[in-house]
């Protein structure tokens, strides 16, 4: 016999039916509490001083994080030594080499060719083997003007000593009685003239000795001078040909093959090709907080090197500071003038801060005041106090806390009123 499952069913007790009076209290406290969401959310958009619709505005949420401020921007290549050559002279250029080509140091990269110039230097060279001519000549003189006073003073010489025995001869027979004593007078007389004419001889020998130096020294000076003159204008000849004064490249011919320039024209470049930099443009805001040799990275392609900030331009041009990068250690290979490279420059890191993106709240109050967003869609004018700014986020000091929604675009259409309802 097969047994069903009538044995294992049970009766079940009749629901309890809830009294009317609880159904009638759940429902109004349901009401009640709608309707004070409701009145508050009226209340809020009553007090509010205007309306503005929720796309025409941007809104960002405060968060923790880090800071970073650094400085992005593109920049050109430009050789930071890149010579311009001068013509020495007025003449005829003739170049050696084209735009491109590679230069080495001290290689002739054109000639300027100047017949004026060198018919100068011609004459000047004639006219300093004249002068030297005339300086060995007046050497001579001095050497046979001073033969000429020693000759004197020896004679002067011998003519006292003359004198003088004469008189020693004229004692001896003045006292045997045989001279009068006249004659003995006399001849101590000569022996006197005799012995100042040895005196002056001495005197003009030095004399004349001084003169002759003197005009051989003047003589000397005129040579020195044009020989000066001489040197100048051979080193003027020697730079018509126009050499490479570094290892790199020609840039640009600035004039014509076989035209006619004028003295100190320029004629061509020439780029070091050791010597690149990186010049970019930051806004002058940021300009303040560079520093020279601060660090820097510089990237090529996919491939990043190290640099550092070499100057910062005084000047501010359309509202920015110029800036050089140059490049430590490894440089990126072929690069080229006004080659286009980005740059970063890492200015300051700040751990852990309440931030928010940056906009142009920011310059619309001053960094002292924002919209605040609320649950309820009213923005509230609030003051705030800002830190550090980066270019994408800006550090709150005070005013804000984590997670409050600040509007950081489009404030502007508020016109400064204490609240703003933000219809979606």
């Amino acid at each position: 016999m097969i047994r069903d499952t009538s044995g294992q069913d049970r009766p079940l007790s009749k629901p309890t039916i809830a009294r009317p009076w609880r159904r009638w209290l759940t429902a109004a406290v349901l009401v009640l509490a709608a309707l004070a969401g409701i009145g508050y959310v009226v209340r809020g958009w009553l007090s509010a001083q205007g309306a503005v619709d929720r796309s025409r505005i941007r809104i960002a949420r405060v968060e923790r994080g880090k800071l970073v401020r650094d400085i992005v921007a593109d920049g050109r290549v430009v050789a930071a030594n890149s010579p311009t050559l001068y013509a020495i002279a007025a003449g005829t250029v003739d170049f050696h080499v084209r735009a491109g080509d590679k230069a080495a140091k001290g290689a002739v990269l054109a000639t300027v060719a100047s017949p004026e110039l060198q018919s100068r230097l011609t004459q000047e060279q004639a006219t300093l083997a004249g002068l030297e001519a005339g300086v060995g000549r007046a050497g001579l003189d001095v050497e046979h003007g001073r033969a000429n006073a020693q000759k004197l003073v020896a004679q002067s010489e011998i003519d006292r000593q003359t004198a003088a025995r004469e008189v020693q001869i004229n004692q001896q027979m003045f006292s045997r009685g045989v001279i009068p004593e006249l004659e003995l007078r006399r001849s101590e007389d000569l022996l006197k003239k005799a012995e100042i004419a040895v005196g002056h001889a001495h005197i003009e020998a030095a004399l004349q000795g001084k003169e002759l130096a003197f005009d051989l020294g003047t003589k000397n000076q005129g040579l020195d001078r044009q020989r000066a003159v001489v040197r100048e204008l051979e080193r003027q000849v020697t730079a018509l040909e126009v050499k490479s004064p570094v290892e790199g490249q020609v840039g640009q011919l600035l004039v014509a093959q076989l035209s006619t320039v004028a003295a100190n024209a320029p004629i061509l470049t020439v780029v070091d090709l050791g010597a690149f930099e990186l010049e970019i443009r930051v806004p002058d805001a940021f300009a303040r907080d560079i520093a020279i040799a601060m660090a820097a990275e510089i990237r090529s392609g996919a491939k990043t090197f190290s640099g550092r900030v070499r100057s910062v331009s005084p000047e501010v041009v359309e509202g920015n500071v110029a800036a050089r990068l140059e490049f430590v250690g490894q440089r990126p290979d072929g690069l080229r003038q006004n080659q286009r490279l980005s740059a970063r420059i890492l200015i300051e890191e700040r751990p852990d801060v309440l931030k928010v993106e940056r906009g142009p709240f920011l310059e619309q109050g001053g960094g002292n005041i924002a919209y605040f967003l609320g649950d309820d869609g009213v923005a509230e004018r609030r003051p705030i106090r800002t830190g550090a700014i980066s270019l994408d986020a800006v550090e709150l000091l005070g005013g804000a806390k984590l997670g409050d929604q600040i509007i950081v675009t489009g404030a502007d259409m508020f016109k400064d009123a204490q609240r703003i309802r933000v219809a979606d």
